[in-house]
C-alpha cells in the first residue's frame, strides 16, 4: 500500500510453504534502497500469475483490459456519485440524518484494515481470486441496501458494500501496476480515474431521478446488475490468459499443503492474522464511534457504553501493539517498510490528507442543500468539483512525472493550491458566500490533493519490486482509510454536539420542543421558508458549525507540507533505466 515467504507480511527469518512457491530471505533491496526485479527472482503464486499473464497476452489483449478496467471503474465512480447524493436522504429516511458519518467511519476503518488481508491473498493466490471475491462482497452489499428496513441493516450493508468496493480498486490499482512500467504508471492511473469527470455530472442527475421516480432501493438494485456484468469480462479473460500462461509452463502447479481442513482455517486464520485486525478494527472504531453516537445516547457522555467504547477503544490500541511485537506469528503490518521514509512520508501525507478533507467534507452536502438551497442535482455538482478537478488533471500529471522523472518536487507543487484552496475555505464557508466562490475553492484543494494522491502513490512503488507492491499499496491505503475514518470522527464530533446546541440556542420558543426532529431530518430542515424565524436558525447553525469544520481541517495541512520533504528524491526515469522495470511481458 519484504519478506515474500511470509505473504508480505512478516520480518522473520524464510520459510517454505508449498502455496506460497517461494523461498527468500529478506532481500537486500532494504538495505540499498532499491532493485530491481532482475535481482528478485522468486515471487509468490500471485506474483508469478500476473507476470505470466502479461508474457502470454498480445498487445490488443493489453489494450482490453484497459478498456475493461476503464469500464469497471467508471461504474464504480458513477455508483459513488449516485451514493453520495442519495445517503442524507437514506439516513434522514430513518429519521438519523447525523448518523452519516458514522455509516463513513465503520466502512473507512474496516476497508483499510482488510487491505493488507487483500494484499495477502492476492499475492498468494492470485488477482483472480481477490477479484472475485471483492465482487461478491459489493454485490451483497449492494443487495442488502436495496431491501434494508431499518438504519441498522443499512449501516451493516453499506460497511459490507463499502469494504468489497475498496478492495476492488485496489485490485484495479494492482492490475494496473502489473501492466505499466514505473514510468508510465501514474499516466494509466489518471487516466483510469477520469470517469469522474462523467460522474460528477451523470451521477447527481441519476440519484435526483430515482429519488424523484422510484427510490433509493432501485438505485442499489439497478447497479448490483450493472456492476456483476462490466467485472465478468475482465475475469474472463483473465481466466483464459491464465490458463494460456499455464499450458506454456509459466506459472507452476500448486503442490498439496497435506492439512486438513481443520489444519487450513488454522494455517489462514494464523497467516493472515485475524487477531491482528479485529484489535487494530476495534481499535479505531470504538474509540471514534462515541464522538458521533454521544448525542444520541440517554446521558451525553454519562451514558456507560459511551465511556466503555472509549476506554475499550484506547486499550485495543496498545493490545494491537503488544500483539504485533511480541506474540504475532505473522505480522499484520510489515513495520520495516515503515522505515523507508519515502513509504512513511507518503502514507502520512495521504492520511493527513484525508483527515483535512473529510473534517470538513463529511455534511457538506447537506449544507450546501439546506443552507444554499441546492437541488440534489446541483449540490452534487459543487462537491464533486473537488474530485472534477483531480480526474481532469491526473493524466497530466502523470504526463509529466513520465517526462521528467521526478515526483517529490511535483508533490511539493501542490502545497500552494491545497494551502490556498484550505485556507479559502474559512472567510467563504459561510451562508452569505454563493456557490461559484464555494466550487473554487473545491477546484483548488481538488488539484492539490490529485498532486499529493498520484505521485503518493507512486512514491510508495518506487522503493520496491514487483513482489512487494500489492503489501506497499495497502499500507498506504490504509493510512488513508485510517485517516478518512479520523476526519470523519472529528466531523460527527462536531455536528452532533455543536449543531443540537446551537438549535436548542437559536430556534424560537414556539420550535424549541422540536429541535431533536429537526435535527435529525435534513428535508424537515429544508421545509421552512426563507425569512422565517425557524429558517434563520437554521441556517445560523450550519453557517456556525461549518467554520469550525474548516477551520479544524486547516490545522492538518502542516503536516503535509513535512511529509513529502521526508521523501528521497529519485529520478524514475533514471531509475528504471539503470535497474530495469517492476513488471514482465507486455507491459505499457
Amino acid at each position: 500500500m519484504a519478506d515474500i515467504t511470509k505473504t508480505a507480511a512478516v520480518d522473520t527469518t524464510a520459510s517454505v510453504d508449498p502455496e506460497k512457491n517461494a523461498v527468500q530471505e529478506s532481500s537486500p533491496q532494504q538495505a540499498s534502497g532499491y532493485e530491481s526485479d532482475e535481482k528478485s527472482q522468486d515471487f509468490q503464486g500471485g506474483v508469478q500469475g500476473a507476470r505470466a499473464m502479461t508474457s502470454v497476452w498480445t498487445n490488443k489483449t493489453l489494450i482490453s483490459m484497459f478498456v475493461m478496467l476503464y469500464l469497471v471503474s467508471f461504474i464504480d465512480i458513477l455508483l459513488q456519485s449516485v451514493q453520495s447524493s442519495l445517503n442524507p436522504y437514506i439516513t434522514s429516511s430513518f429519521g438519523k440524518h447525523g448518523l452519516l458519518n458514522v455509516v463513513s467511519i465503520l466502512s473507512t476503518v474496516l476497508s483499510g484494515a482488510t487491505k493488507l488481508t487483500l494484499a495477502k491473498v492476492v499475492d498468494i493466490w492470485g488477482r483472480i481470486e481477490g477479484f472475485v471475491v471483492m465482487l461478491l462482497i459489493v454485490t451483497i452489499g449492494l443487495i442488502m441496501k436495496a431491501t434494508c428496513q431499518t438504519i441498522e441493516v443499512y449501516v451493516g450493508a453499506h460497511v459490507l458494500y463499502w469494504t468489497g468496493h475498496i478492495g476492488l480498486m485496489y485490485i484495479i490499482d494492482i492490475m494496473i501496476a502489473d501492466m505499466t512500467t514505473l514510468k508510465n504508471r501514474m499516466i494509466i492511473a489518471g487516466i483510469n480515474g477520469t470517469p469522474t469527470i462523467c460522474s460528477t455530472f451523470a451521477g447527481p442527475k441519476i440519484a435526483d431521478l430515482f429519488y424523484t421516480n422510484f427510490n433509493f432501493r432501485w438505485a442499489f438494485g439497478a447497479f448490483a446488475i450493472m456492476q456483476v456484468g462490466i467485472c465478468l469480462p475482465v475475469f474472463l479473460v483473465m481466466l483464459l490468459e491464465q490458463r494460456k500462461a499455464a499450458k506454456q509452463g509459466l506459472i507452476k502447479p500448486k503442490e498439496a499443503s497435506g492439512r486438513n481442513i481443520i489444519q487450513s482455517l488454522w494455517h489462514y486464520f494464523i497467516e493472515l492474522d485475524v487477531i491482528g485486525i479485529i484489535l487494530i478494527v476495534a481499535a479505531f472504531s470504538l474509540f471514534l464511534l462515541p464522538f458521533s453516537l454521544v448525542s444520541y445516547s440517554p446521558y451525553g457522555w454519562k451514558t456507560g457504553y459511551i465511556i466503555a467504547m472509549i476506554i475499550i477503544g484506547i486499550l485495543c490500541f496498545p493490545a494491537f501493539a503488544l500483539w504485533e511485537w511480541k506474540v504475532a506469528p505473522v505480522k499484520f503490518i510489515p513495520w520495516k517498510y515503515l522505515k523507508n521514509p519515502t513509504i512513511l512520508g507518503s502514507c502520512l501525507l495521504y492520511g493527513a490528507m484525508f483527515i483535512s478533507t473529510f473534517c470538513w467534507d463529511a455534511y457538506f452536502y447537506s449544507y450546501l442543500q439546506v443552507v444554499n438551497r441546492l437541488s440534489i442535482t446541483t449540490a452534487g455538482y459543487v462537491l464533486n468539483a473537488y474530485s472534477l478537478s483531480s480526474a481532469v488533471f491526473a493524466p497530466f500529471i502523470g504526463a509529466a512525472i513520465s517526462y521528467t522523472g521526478d515526483f517529490k518536487w511535483s508533490a511539493i507543487a501542490g502545497v500552494p493550491l491545497m494551502l490556498l484552496g484550505t485556507a479559502l475555505l474559512i472567510p467563504l464557508r459561510t451562508p452569505e458566500t454563493g456557490p461559484g466562490l464555494i466550487t473554487m475553492t473545491q477546484i483548488f484543494v481538488g488539484v492539490g490533493a490529485q498532486l499529493f494522491a498520484s505521485c503518493g502513490q507512486l512514491a510508495v512503488q518506487v522503493p520496491v519490486t514487483h513482489q512487494e507492491i500489492a503489501v506497499v499499496l495497502a499500507i498506504w491505503g490504509m493510512f488513508g482509510s485510517f485517516g478518512a475514518a479520523i476526519g470523519n470522527a472529528i466531523a460527527g464530533a462536531l455536528w452532533n454536539n455543536i449543531l443540537p446546541e446551537q438549535l436548542l440556542l437559536r430556534l424560537p420558543e414556539s420550535v424549541k420542543n422540536q429541535s431533536a426532529t429537526i435535527y435529525g431530518d435534513m428535508v424537515l430542515q429544508m421545509s421552512y421558508e426563507d425569512g422565517t424565524p425557524e429558517r434563520e436558525a437554521i441556517v445560523g447553525a450550519y453557517g456556525y458549525l461549518q467554520r469550525r469544520m474548516v477551520i479544524a481541517g486547516a490545522c492538518f495541512m502542516p503536516l503535509c507540507l513535512f511529509a513529502i520533504f521526508v521523501w528521497k528524491n529519485t529520478n524514475i526515469r533514471k531509475l528504471q533505466s539503470e535497474q530495469g522495470i517492476q513488471t514482465k511481458g507486455r507491459v505499457f
